[in-house]
């Protein structure tokens, strides 16, 4: 078959082939062997009976190593690859592997990888609409329940995707195993179970961020002493009361005598009023003169002179609940509150900033103010209920765990009926919350996470936050997360529309058919250690085969994925079933 070496170049070596070879060679493993040394490689094209060999890598003593320092002889003798050497490439020799799938150049011949060099590193797995990308994922998944000496009983396995697509492959994975349970969360309102939830006071400064869309570095001390305020006031006790006194107070006091006309004050005031009142402070409230009562409110009438006809007795009223001596607590304490509360420590947030005053810094806090109200007055309020006070272990618990005290390993969230913008804020939240509880965990590492994302280019993305926070929640994980057990998986058609840092932390890929040539140019550059020719091999693929290639693989490989069973529902509506009628003439 292989008759001579012509010539060997720095990455591979032209070979001399049979004119009577019928077999099909391409992307075949093949020896260069000769004394006390073997060299991996693999047939990338064959032209006028000439076979181009690139070099992968060498065995010793029966184990591959990837990378070459000699390179082969021009007297070394070639083969196709034995038994025992592809069972070293496919990983059926190492005993903490799982199905990764099966090689069609080799006739179905399983392919295998470790656990650890899979499952402990960050993922990325790519696919035009129709590749096969989802079926592929759900198959994976499925191999790691259906193993036959073990069972992932604490694995934890978070999936976010805008579609129930995986339910119908996960929902009955008890089946494989009554020690597996699965758990799925939605923001289909309308379903009375299982609505996604998350307690407000478990959202950190940057949390808030993210959900309010924060533009500007000045809305962040805003949301900080928003946050102040909430657990000072959720007490709403005789302290949280005079506190709220001493702050419209100093408002209407600052208001008073600013240098601006009469009419624009008294407007001023009444709007501090109706954001912001008390059962002290308010319009209706009746002020006491001497021996005569008056509503607050007519209190600010202007006489012929243009000025209030009881701007002294407002003074005096007013001033009465200013109070400077008491050190107020500026320390944010986690307790229970609702949408409500947020909203009205917004507003006093905004009246104590002496934001009235400055036209740029209250249009910024104007537009926090309308979002949290948009949010507060929407069918998304539905998912910030909570009807108690939980603890950030035991919101984790409760994402875990199910009926009779027992734990999920697949935990479903399916991000429907909601717009992009709102879906990729709670998706930082929730990972934000899991990557935090992570690290603070006694032990690193003792529960590791993975963190499936289904259409990862609405997530995971180039955002602002970088800028107003410092940092972006996806690429801390991917640059800190493995280290304390967090996995990211990003799963997408468009890679280019994903985070460079994100994509350049990844360590293992499942290519499946691409077709965008702005795509294909993007992974070839920013994926770590990929060649040309990966990149063709993933240009012909048939459905539901993948290029593999990373930490889990000695060496890229195509990897045809076994249907799984059950499937997702990810397949094209049927036009014909749904369209077409018998036509009887």
């Amino acid at each position: 078959m292989f008759k001579e070496i012509i010539a060997i170049s720095k990455n591979y070596a032209i070979v001399k082939i049979d004119n009577v070879v019928t077999d099909d060679l391409l992307n075949l493993n093949v020896i260069f062997e000769e004394e006390n040394k073997k060299i991996l490689g693999e047939i990338e094209e064959i032209i006028n009976n000439e076979a181009k060999i690139n070099f992968l890598g060498e065995f010793h003593n029966d184990k591959f190593f990837d990378g070459i320092i000699r390179k082969p002889s021009i007297t070394s003798t070639i083969r196709i690859i034995n038994s025992t050497e592809l069972a070293e490439l496919t990983g059926y020799n190492d005993p903490n592997s799982m199905l990764l799938g099966l090689s069609p150049l080799y006739n179905d011949s399983p392919i295998k990888i470790n656990i650890d060099d899979m499952w402990s590193n960050h993922s990325a797995i790519f696919g035009n609409t129709g590749s096969g990308k989802t079926y592929g994922v759900a198959r994976l998944v499925q191999n790691l329940f259906t193993m036959q000496n073990f069972i992932p009983f604490n694995s934890v396995i978070f999936i976010f995707n805008n579609t129930d697509e995986y339910d119908n492959a996960f929902n009955s994975i008890n089946n494989f195993n009554f020690n597996f349970n699965y758990k799925l969360f939605t923001t289909n309102t309308e379903k009375s179970e299982n609505i996604l939830k998350l307690p407000l006071w478990l959202l950190s400064v940057d949390d808030y961020a993210n959900l309010l869309d924060v533009t500007e570095y000045s809305q962040i001390m805003i949301i900080e002493k928003m946050l102040t305020y909430v657990s000072l006031f959720a007490k709403n006790d005789e302290e949280s009361n005079k506190y709220k006194n001493h702050l419209i107070a100093k408002a209407i006091i600052s208001v008073l005598y600013s240098n601006q006309v009469s009419a624009r004050i008294r407007d001023q005031i009444f709007s501090i009023l109706t954001d912001c009142h008390t059962k002290e402070l308010n319009l209706d409230v009746e002020v006491p003169g001497v021996g005569y009562v008056r509503e607050f409110r007519k209190c600010f009438d202007i006489d012929s002179q243009g000025q209030f006809v009881e701007k002294i007795l407002v003074t005096q009223y007013i001033s009465s609940f200013l109070d400077n001596e008491t050190k107020w607590s500026e320390e944010y304490t986690p307790t229970f509150f609702t949408l409500d509360d947020l909203e009205i420590a917004l507003n006093f947030t905004l009246i104590s900033e002496g934001l009235l005053l400055n036209e740029k810094s209250y249009n910024e806090a104007t537009a926090l103010k309308v979002k949290l109200h948009t949010i507060a007055n929407s069918s998304l309020r539905k998912f910030f209920e909570y009807d108690k006070f939980v603890t950030v272990n035991e919101f984790i618990s409760s994402l875990i765990l199910v009926g009779n005290n027992k734990r999920a390993q697949i935990i479903n969230f399916v991000l429907e009926d909601i717009d992009d913008r709102f879906a990729k804020s709670l998706v930082k939240i929730y990972s934000r919350i899991l990557f935090s509880f992570m690290k603070s965990l006694p032990t690193r590492g003792s529960m590791p996470i993975h963190i499936m994302l289904e259409e990862a280019h609405r997530y995971v993305q180039k955002d602002n936050d970088i800028n107003i926070l410092g940092y972006n929640i996806f690429e801390r994980i991917a640059k800190e997360g493995r280290k304390f057990g967090v996995v990211i998986d990003l799963i997408t058609q468009r890679p280019t529309e994903l985070s460079e840092t994100v994509l350049s932390q990844c360590s293992n890929f499942l290519i499946f058919k691409i077709n965008h040539p702005s795509d294909l140019e993007y992974i070839e550059k920013m994926v770590p250690n990929i060649s040309s020719d990966v990149i063709e091999k993933q240009k012909s693929l048939q459905s539901g085969t993948c290029v593999a290639f990373g930490k889990m693989m000695k060496i890229p490989m195509i990897v045809k994925m076994q249907l799984p069973n059950p499937a997702p529902q990810s397949s094209n509506a049927s036009i014909f079933n749904k369209w077409m009628i018998q036509w009887k003439n």
